[in-house]
């Protein structure tokens, strides 16, 4: 860990008492003896209050499924934000990014009917009236392109061609920073790459009295440099993304310079302790080592750190229990020395690092062994009780509440006769997956039959593949699954409505594109798909977790081919890399110089999710179309769904393995009917559900 003078060796100490005698000014009003220095060893308990991708979760609702979700939602969160800031009477409440996208209610007020200058986002006014101090950006931030981010966030961007419209709009009440995020024709940062925040606080002497002080708090804020490919359609050209590291030790001896006492870095960006690269898009363990950060507020990987405290609390994600224990410490928080959280998603948990500061050698130093972190959750007073919403919230945004609610019931014009699930997506269903798959297969086929370009006119007689993941299969909670028309049957077929399509493919903001690859790209994408899995030890007598964590859920694509002509298994006895077998076409074996068109998004295209070869080079087709509006699209053109034609054309399966002991699937309650409907006879048993609320259920492989 720092020693509190490793934080910022390089500056010089003339700067480090800029802010002490403001402070010492500060005191003399506030009945300091003529204006003597603060006394040497003073303390501070400062709370920084922290959420990170909210996704638009505002309620406890969801708009996909139109229920109820106690599990979720900023009203609760704001609970918790009362009891903290009650607890820690000196608090500032910081928001890290991936706020203004994420349901159908974000997706209302940004594409099906624009909010105007005039209005206000309902998640920045609920932010607003929760008196958040800052926030930064995250990837999905740039989803809708810069103009509406220009508007909602009133404030010109730079940007060649970007203006928000003339006037006040309406926007956050508080400042919102991106360090790393430049213009590419200027260079100049798009929004302000930081700010202080200044706080009047509270401080105790080593004598026990108590003084009134200034305290001034610097935040930056970073994102992931992949948006530039995530959302090339709006950012090519436009703007560029620099190294997190980089940026931040530039920045941070500038905001020394003006006067920070506490450094804090806004990182929408997960924990990777792998090599350092500026294009790396997890960058926040590096970040840690910047001299003069004090405090780390992470997310991006939706993921809880440091491990949760509360009763029956669940256990640390596998990918954060990896990470070197040199550095990382996740039982307290602390991550090189520097305290870190990472509140989860969706509103779920409030991030909590509650510094203890001392005045040492002229400035404010924060004391480890005092400062202590918590990622708290909506059970964290007794380990079992809800937190109630707060009601305010529902009060602020409940016009656009019912309208959400109204545009998600809005009839799609098709009837389905099977339920589209992802329950078990993880053991082979694909009633959720296949309708995706010949959505974008229909997409391309017609757009290599209509093009005019001779070189794409060449592919025609190339088979014509598709990916899509099961994105909604747990990854967000024991809630967090597809599940479309439940109850459908052939009797009784269930009409579709336009919450359906996002329920399927849950990201509005991927555009359909193509790629052209070989026989060993395939290979070797089935590969990295297949990673998701654990590796199972055949003669292992415990419990062994067949998906040990959801994080990545995202990147299990799922392949298919007209006629189920394509086919492939996966043996998760084999460790990752080395788990593919049985790649067929048409019945032959798939040679690694076939060529394949796959139809995927934008994001598996250009990159995203890190498969080898897949890095926008063999790109064909850039479409301007959305996934989900393919689907949609498609979906409307259908006669009516069925489960032969549309849900059961399984392209992959497990090598059959007996083991000596349980192997296991998290999914949610309740759903072991689900699994016997769909013939799923490898799903055997219906367990407890563990402390994040996921049953577990067995799976013999051997079936």
């Amino acid at each position: 860990m720092k020693s509190p003078n490793q934080h910022f060796p390089h500056i010089p100490r003339p700067v480090l008492l800029l802010s002490t005698l403001a402070a010492a000014v500060a005191l003399a009003a506030c009945g300091g003896d003529d204006g003597d220095a603060i006394p040497e060893g003073t303390t501070i308990e400062l709370a920084l209050l922290a959420t990170s991708d909210l996704h638009q979760n505002l309620l406890s609702y969801n708009y996909y499924a139109l229920a109820a979700d106690t599990s979720l939602g900023l009203e609760r969160t704001a609970t918790l934000v009362k009891a903290a800031r009650a607890e820690n009477p000196n608090n500032i409440l910081l928001d890290n990014g991936d706020t203004i996208q994420g349901t159908l209610l974000g997706d209302y007020q940004a594409q099906a009917k624009p909010i105007g200058c005039a209005s206000t986002l309902a998640i920045h006014r609920v932010m607003n009236a929760m008196g958040f101090d800052g926030g930064g950006l995250g990837n999905h931030e740039f989803n809708y392109g810069l103009p509406f981010l220009s508007q909602v966030l009133n404030t010109e961007l730079g940007v060649a061609g970007v203006s928000k419209p003339a006037g006040d709009c309406g926007a956050p009440k508080f400042p919102v920073v991106a360090s790393n995020v430049l213009n590419a024709a200027t260079n100049a940062p798009i929004l302000k790459p930081y700010t202080l925040l200044a706080k009047t606080v509270s401080a105790k002497t080593p004598a026990g009295a108590t003084l009134t002080l200034p305290l001034n708090i610097g935040i930056m804020g970073f994102v992931p440099p992949q948006i530039v490919d995530w959302d090339a359609k709006y950012l090519s050209g436009k703007v560029y993304v620099a190294g997190a590291v980089e940026t931040a030790q530039k920045l941070v001896p500038e905001l020394r310079a003006k006067g920070a006492d506490v450094v804090v870095a806004l990182s929408h960006g997960g924990l990777d302790a792998s090599t350092y690269s500026p294009k790396m898009e997890n960058q926040s363990f590096h970040l840690a080592k910047v001299a003069g950060i004090d405090a780390l507020l992470t997310g991006h990987a939706h993921l809880i750190f440091p491990a949760p405290r509360e009763a029956g609390a669940p256990a640390l994600d596998p990918s954060l229990a990896a990470l070197p224990k040199a550095d990382v410490d996740a039982a307290k928080g602390f991550v090189n020395g520097v305290p870190t959280v990472m509140p989860q998603s969706w509103g779920r948990r409030l991030g909590i690092i509650k510094l203890t500061l001392a005045y040492q050698g002229g400035r404010w130093v924060v004391q480890e062994d005092k400062t202590q972190v918590e990622a708290r959750g909506f059970k964290y007073s007794d380990g079992k009780t809800v937190v109630d919403g707060d009601a305010a919230v529902a009060a602020l945004i409940a016009t656009e509440h019912q309208d959400a609610i109204a545009f998600a019931k809005q009839p799609l014009g098709v009837a389905t006769d099977f339920q589209l699930s992802a329950y078990f997506a993880l053991v082979g269903d694909v009633s959720a997956i296949q309708i995706v798959n010949q959505a974008q297969i229909a997409y391309v086929k017609d757009f290599l039959a209509n093009t005019t370009d001779p070189t794409l006119q060449s592919y025609r007689g190339i088979p014509v593949l598709s990916c899509s993941a099961p994105f909604k299969a747990g990854r967000n909670g024991a809630s967090d699954f597809t599940d479309v028309a439940p109850g459908a049957s052939a009797a009784a077929p269930v009409a579709l409505q336009v919450r359906n399509p996002g329920d399927l493919y849950l990201y509005g903001n991927n555009n359909i594109q193509a790629v052209k690859i070989k026989g060993s790209d395939l290979k070797a994408w089935l590969e990295t798909s297949a990673k998701q899995f654990g590796q199972i030890d055949p003669a292992k007598t415990t419990p062994q977790d067949l998906v040990p964590s959801y994080s990545t859920i995202y990147n299990f694509d799922v392949f298919y081919a007209e006629g189920n002509a394509l086919s492939y298994q996966i043996d998760v006895t084999k460790p990752a890399g080395a788990r593919i077998v049985n790649l067929r076409y048409q019945g032959q074996p798939v040679g690694d110089a076939a060529d394949f068109i796959v139809a995927t998004n934008d994001y598996r295209a250009g990159g995203g999710g890190a498969f080898p070869g897949i890095d926008g080079s063999k790109t064909i087709i850039k479409s301007p179309d959305a996934n989900q509006s393919v689907v949609a699209e498609y979906l409307k053109k259908q006669a009516q769904l069925s489960k032969a034609s549309n849900g059961s054309g399984r392209s992959w399966s497990f090598v059959k393995t007996s083991t000596a002991g349980p192997v296991q699937l998290r999914s949610a309650p309740g759903k072991l009917a689900v699994a016997q409907a769909l013939g799923l006879h490898s799903v055997t048993a219906e367990g407890a559900p563990d402390a994040s609320g996921y049953a577990v259920y067995s799976i013999d492989l051997s079936q």
